[in-house]
């Protein structure tokens, strides 16, 4: 568990009320975070971090392999709990079972 002291002026934040405007210098930061717009703008252009490497939201990244298809498949309750047991990347683990099968059968 993190011991880390926590900086926040708890008092400050929870006496602020919903609809309070948030103080705001222009040598503050980036936006206005009272105004709406440029707050749903900034969010929209940030980079979003997933296991500290940079993922856009809504983009996906280089494709290592050729793009798969969608579909919808009924699985046995059987298989779908086999599968999920491994943990995630279950679906992967699936289409790799999928393919070992077809090499098997060339």
């Amino acid at each position: 568990m993190n011991k880390t002291r926590s900086e926040t002026d708890w008092k400050r934040v929870l006496g602020r009320k919903e609809g309070d405007t948030i103080p705001y210098e222009s040598g503050d930061g980036p936006y206005d975070p009272n105004d709406a717009e440029a707050t749903r703008t900034w969010f929209a252009r940030a980079d979003l971090i997933r296991d500290g490497r940079v993922a856009r939201r809504g983009k996906r990244g280089p494709q290592k392999a050729p793009t798969k298809k969608l579909v919808s498949l009924r699985l046995s309750s059987d298989v779908i709990e086999h599968f999920k047991a491994g943990g995630p990347g279950w679906q992967t683990r699936i289409d790799r079972a999928l393919l070992r099968s077809i090499k098997r059968r060339a």
